[in-house]
């Protein structure tokens, strides 16, 4: 796809490219989305993670088709759920997720969670495969998942994941995954990056300094940190001056000695679920 040229992108293992930032849309009502996304394009965004279980892809789905934007200016993500996993149930996973977005093709496609206790994730990459062979999805990915589950699908499968996207934040910067996987090829995407306000990164110590020094919010330098980590990124608002805001981390850079301040606020302090955990 084609990035707006202000704004960085990520080489996939499959040679095409990722807009770095995008725009999430978890937890973002369907009567609400359309006017979320909408907005999104609006000021800039190219990139629209979505999935299954948000609900909302159809509102996605209306404000693609409203804004005129060509469709292969767009970079659109969707999830597979846990209920829709199988070898027999996948392909209609990714076909009603089409229907809803109105969509002949996804850019990226992804196993939402492992799901370990249903233990099917590996048929599912494997028809994951499938689906990517006949081109209704441009890549095929991962979601939370641990580097044991991903040496299973690379045993299992041929293909190697585009992405993997994780919980990662200044407090949970996932360094061992990132460690195992980026060598493979595989992309670190980060969802809750500013820690889903499950605690205040003001009380950071060294953030806010950063941040002043700048003349930054401090999410403006934690989106430049994930940014310069190499990390693709898709922070959630429905605000479109926080929209704004968001998009306004690529004219300026965080020092070498602000990226090593910043790596030392790892306190591994996960937020969300656990992997292992996720077997709705």
């Amino acid at each position: 796809m084609k990035t707006p040229a202000n704004q960085p992108s990520r080489m996939l293992n499959t040679g095409d490219s990722i807009p770095q930032l995008g725009i999430g849309v978890f937890k973002v009502d369907d009567d609400e989305c359309e006017r979320v996304v909408l907005e999104a394009l609006e000021v800039g965004y190219r990139h629209i993670d979505t999935a299954m279980i948000y609900r909302n892809e159809a509102a996605v789905g209306r404000a693609i088709a409203h804004s005129g934007i060509p469709r292969e200016e767009l970079f659109v993500t969707t999830k597979l759920w846990n209920a829709d996993q199988g070898a027999d149930a996948t392909a209609g996973g990714l076909a009603t997720s089409l229907e809803l977005l109105g969509l002949e093709y996804v850019d990226l496609y992804l196993i939402h969670w492992p799901a370990p206790l249903r233990d099917v994730y590996v048929e599912t990459w494997l028809a994951l495969e499938e689906l990517y062979a006949t081109g209704v999805t441009k890549a095929i990915g991962v979601s939370n998942f641990e580097p044991a589950h991903l040496e299973r699908i690379l045993e299992a499968g041929s293909v190697v994941p585009a992405i993997n996207q994780v919980e990662l934040h200044p407090a949970f910067q996932q360094r061992t995954l990132r460690a195992f996987q980026e060598p493979l090829g595989i992309l670190t995407e980060a969802w809750g990056p500013l820690g889903q306000g499950k605690y205040d990164l003001a009380e950071i110590a060294g953030l806010g300094e950063i941040a002043q020094a700048h003349g930054k919010s401090i999410q403006q330098v934690v989106l430049r940190w994930h940014l310069q980590e190499g990390v693709i990124v898709f922070p959630k608002t429905v605000r479109k001056q926080r929209m704004i805001e968001n998009l306004s981390v690529f004219d300026w850079e965080l020092s070498d000695e602000e990226m090593v301040l910043m790596k030392s606020m790892d306190a591994d302090r996960r937020v969300g679920t656990h992997p292992e955990d996720g077997n709705w």
